[in-house]
């Protein structure tokens, strides 16, 4: 989405010919395979783990660092692996985002008209929100100590870097849609019920 962004703000005129259907793809399938190469070699490495019997896990899912937490065996790598990989696959797509907006921001204040950049700035905004929301509580949950961290925080910060994104991409990614502000407004104001009947 970054990148969509700087393309389209940075480079519009050339938007087509950057951006097209096959890089698209290409870059959705290396996204999917980074995610999913991430997840296998935690697995892995929680599988070279002993547990004791009777092991609970105090989440609402079997979020990796809880799994760790229940292990009886030395979990030195693991815990070692969690940060360096935290800090990889968090830090160099953050990396590139922060590049990317340095860019769209340059880029946007370059525009004469006033009307220009708010219409740039609402492109990138639900975007930059909603990437803020999941690295922020994303690293609240990777980067915190896995052994002496309150099972209750971690678990709601666990939901808010899980649940909450996905559950505002939609309501976030519609408001810069006129009818959805209206409806919005009309909703808040208590109106509701008659902007539905009407």
């Amino acid at each position: 989405m970054a990148y969509d962004c700087y393309v389209a703000i940075c480079q519009p005129l050339r938007y087509q010919v950057i951006l097209t259907p096959d890089l698209s793809v290409l870059l959705v399938l290396l996204s999917l395979l980074i995610s999913t190469g991430h997840a296998l070699l935690h697995t892995l490495m929680a599988l070279r783990l002993s547990f004791c019997t009777n092991v609970e896990i105090p989440h609402f899912f079997c979020e990796l660092a809880q799994i760790i937490k229940l292990s009886c065996s030395n979990i030195f790598i693991n815990t070692l692996l969690v940060y360096s990989a935290a800090n990889i696959f968090f830090g160099v797509p953050i990396a590139g985002i922060i590049f990317s907006y340095i860019k769209i921001v340059s880029s946007v204040f370059r525009i004469p008209s006033v009307g220009g950049r708010y219409r740039a700035f609402s492109t990138c905004s639900s975007h930059l929100s909603v990437v803020f929301l999941f690295y922020v509580t994303g690293f609240g949950v990777h980067l915190s100590p896995t052994v002496v961290d309150s099972s209750t925080k971690n678990a709601v910060a666990s939901v808010m870097y899980i649940v909450i994104p996905q559950m505002m991409n939609p309501f976030i990614y519609s408001l810069r849609n006129r009818e959805m502000k209206i409806a919005l407004r009309h909703l808040i104001s208590g109106k509701s019920f008659l902007f539905l009947c009407s």
